[in-house]
């Protein structure tokens, strides 16, 4: 294994250390000048602000912002008046409940001296503590504690009773205690007494500037990016160190020079011309490391969402088809996952809550196997993390330590227009908010005019679809509306200014802002009864209304008014006709009334003769009712035509299978048939004609001046039919 540290300074502007192991990217710290870190660094500060639901106090250290102080990081030094008492062990911290509130050693105006553990992040102060610790090159210095202790990184338990035995050896005052850096183990008894005594001259130093310094003032500042990464990540296992600069150069080999004088490191300094990170090929993977999809070796991938205090990761399979088992593949797509997780989160410094989504698994084993994948990976990270068990629904949580702020939030800022949402309105949307917000202002006695600057697209849509409702809208009011498209606008942004009658110009969103940290009340809704309403003269046409259209689309509410109420406990009438056994439903012109009425005394005999022809039935019954009625409409007689042919196919059906024997004897004689045919047809021309004149001359009793013409239509087949009913060939 090759690791590597790459540091690329531009003097003035920003500071970049990325170690690599293996050409992949494992770390990467980025500190800018205009946003340089103030993590360690040692304040005096004054409290303004005790918050007793909370437990906490707010102080003044010269930020800008107050810091935010925990009852929990209050050294027991503030509980009494002594400043000697309370002393307390390295790494056992009283617990909260056997502390007293936090309102009765602390008032306003006290000051404090506190260290900054953690910058503000979004809307929150950055957060403070009183238990102060200054880092050296092998031990830490914890003023106000007491006894030693080790590194929670060092798990050799035989290495680690080596340091105590060591430590024990040391001359160390009482009322400050140390810790063993993993720097440390491994050092003579020598080089660690030089390393305290260093710390203790140190710590002489600030305790002078905290007894002459007025609050607030910093008291001690961190070293740059450079030496605090050689003193905190710099070890045997780091082989080759390259600067960028000659200064960066010696600054590190006087450091390692006293750290590890016998390392055998190589320090160079890079002497290319386009860059050192892009000679690395670590320009392009860190531009893509802000991408919120990270794909994964095997073609599963990641999905980071980051929120203020949360980090939420999603792992997809994506197109990894390895393996013919579906359980197989979550699990190799997990393990890859966990050891990219844990990467991902030290390059981007994503710290707080992280909950990752894996991909389900059935087996409790592989539950276990990519818990244990993700604990390993974590190791190597120098922030505290803590890591729960895998529930039921594949999640697994954790915490990591967060002291200042993402590279993401440090490098990119938040979007004006979308305000870190990523989504702006639409122009439709925008165009419903600006005529709400007209219609406001315009119900505003005191408003004159009203002038508006919109994007183009949101003006040009306004005065294009809107133009009838702002032209009603000002001749209701009588307000004047101005509206101009302006390209400073960017989406979603709208500028309104109002004319009040003194003549003012009035930004209206200042005045909304003013109104809503005032005490803004709620208005009288104005309403009527629905009783007052006036008479609704512009009735919608309905389907069947005379004049209404009935070609377009039936509305679900166009008849509700027009059913008729139903009777309670009325029974609505069964009509129902058969043909080949389904229901059949009433023609619409025809009710069973008026087939009643006009089937004729002649028709019922007619119908029980059983020589009768289906043709010749036709005929009378079709040359009848144009008779009776030649205004009728061609589609009804067409209707009643078709019906009354089924009738009589039905009867002539009937009359066959219900036949004397007499007449099937009959039938068998060729001419008695031929002449039962032609006296029957005799009979029955005679009994339409007679009809036929009985018809007519009732017709000319009610129509004189009209006289009867031949129907249109009445369903012949032939001329030779419309000859033997008795009309005259055109």
């Amino acid at each position: 294994m090759s690791r590597e540290m790459l540091i690329n300074n531009l003097h003035g502007q920003e500071c970049r250390i990325a170690i690599v192991d293996d050409g992949l990217l494992e770390e990467l710290y980025i500190e800018r000048s205009s946003s340089t870190s103030q993590v360690g660094n040692i304040y005096k500060g004054r409290i303004t602000n005790i918050e007793p639901g909370i437990q906490a106090a707010f102080v003044d250290f010269g930020a800008g912002k107050n810091g935010f102080l925990h009852i929990s990081d209050v050294h027991p030094q503030y509980f009494s008046k002594d400043p000697g008492s309370g002393v307390e062990s390295v790494g056992r911290k009283r617990p909260q409940r056997s502390r007293p509130p936090i309102q009765q050693f602390f008032k306003r105006g006290r000051e404090v001296v506190v260290q900054l553990i953690k910058e503000g992040i979004g809307t929150k102060g950055p957060t403070l503590t009183t238990y102060l610790s200054i880092p050296g090159r092998m031990l830490v210095m914890m003023p106000g504690m007491s006894q030693l202790g080790i590194s929670r990184k060092i798990e050799d338990e035989e290495a680690r009773a080596k340091a105590r035995a060591m430590l024990a050896e040391l001359k160390i005052p009482d009322d400050v205690g140390f810790i063993v850096r993993t720097a440390g183990m491994g050092r003579s008894k020598r080089e660690l007494q030089r390393d305290l005594n260093y710390l203790l001259r140190l710590w002489k130093s600030v305790k002078h500037r905290i007894e002459t310094s007025q609050a607030p003032a910093a008291i001690y500042q961190e070293s740059d990016l450079v030496i605090r990464t050689i003193r905190d990540i710099y070890n045997s296992d780091i082989k080759r160190v390259i600067c960028d600069t000659e200064s960066d150069a010696r600054k590190v080999r006087e450091f390692v020079d006293v750290v590890m004088p016998r390392g055998g490191n190589v320090i160079e300094v890079y002497t290319g011309r386009e860059g050192l990170f892009q000679d690395a090929g670590l320009e392009d993977e860190i531009e893509s490391m802000y991408a919120r999809r990270v794909e994964l070796p095997s073609g599963g991938s990641l999905v980071i969402d980051q929120t203020e205090a949360l980090v939420a990761i999603d792992i997809n399979s994506g197109r990894m088809r390895q393996h013919a088992n579906a359980e197989d593949t979550a699990l190799k797509t997990n393990l890859e996952a966990a050891v990219e997780i844990a990467r991902q989160l030290r390059i981007r410094d994503l710290g707080g809550m992280v909950v990752m989504d894996f991909i389900d698994m059935n087996n409790e084993k592989n539950r276990h196997k990519v818990e244990k994948a993700l604990k390993d990976a974590m190791k190597p990270d120098r922030a505290k993390s803590k890591i729960l068990r895998m529930n039921q629904f594949g999640l697994v949580s954790m915490t990591r330590q967060r002291m200042r702020r993402s590279l993401e939030q440090s490098i990119y800022r938040t979007c004006e227009h979308c305000n870190g949402a990523g989504l702006v309105k639409s122009e439709q949307s925008q165009t419903i908010h600006v005529m709400r917000v007209l219609q406001a202002l315009c119900a505003n006695e005191d408003v004159t005019s009203i002038q508006i600057g919109l994007p183009r697209a949101v003006s040009e849509a306004i005065n294009n679809e809107q133009r009838q409702q702002l032209h009603e809208l000002e001749c209701s009011t009588g307000k004047t509306v101005a509206i101009q498209g302006r390209p400073d606008l960017g989406a979603g942004e709208l500028a309104i200014d109002y004319t009040d009658k003194r003549g003012n110009t009035i930004d209206w969103a200042e005045a909304v802002q003013r109104t809503s940290k005032g005490s803004r009340k709620k208005k009288t809704i104005s309403t009527i009864s629905i009783e007052q309403l006036p008479a609704n003269r512009n009735r919608p046409v309905r389907v069947g209304d005379r004049g209404g259209k009935a070609d377009g689309p039936v509305q679900a509410d166009m008849l509700a008014g027009d059913q008729p109420e139903e009777q309670p406990g009325g029974k609505k009438p069964r009509r129902r006709g058969r043909r080949g056994g389904r229901k059949r439903k009433p023609s619409e012109m025809e009710s069973p009334a008026e087939e009643a009425a006009e089937t004729t005394p002649a028709e019922k005999e007619t119908d029980q003769t059983p020589q009768a022809s289906d043709a010749a039935e036709v005929v009378e019954t079709e040359a009848l009712a144009a008779v009776e009625s030649p205004v009728e409409a061609p589609q009804a007689a067409a209707k009643k035509s078709t019906k009354r042919k089924r009738f009589s196919r039905k009867r002539k059906t009937a009359s066959k299978t219900n036949k004397p024997a007499e007449a099937n004897a009959a039938e068998q004689s060729p001419a008695a048939e031929v002449a039962a045919r032609s006296k029957k047809a005799k009979k029955t021309k005679k009994t339409r004609r007679a009809r036929r004149t009985d018809s007519g001359q009732s017709a000319d009793k009610a129509q004189p001046s009209e006289p009867a013409e031949k129907p249109e239509s009445a369903g012949f087949q032939s001329a030779a039919e419309e000859l033997a009913d008795g009309w005259p060939l055109t």
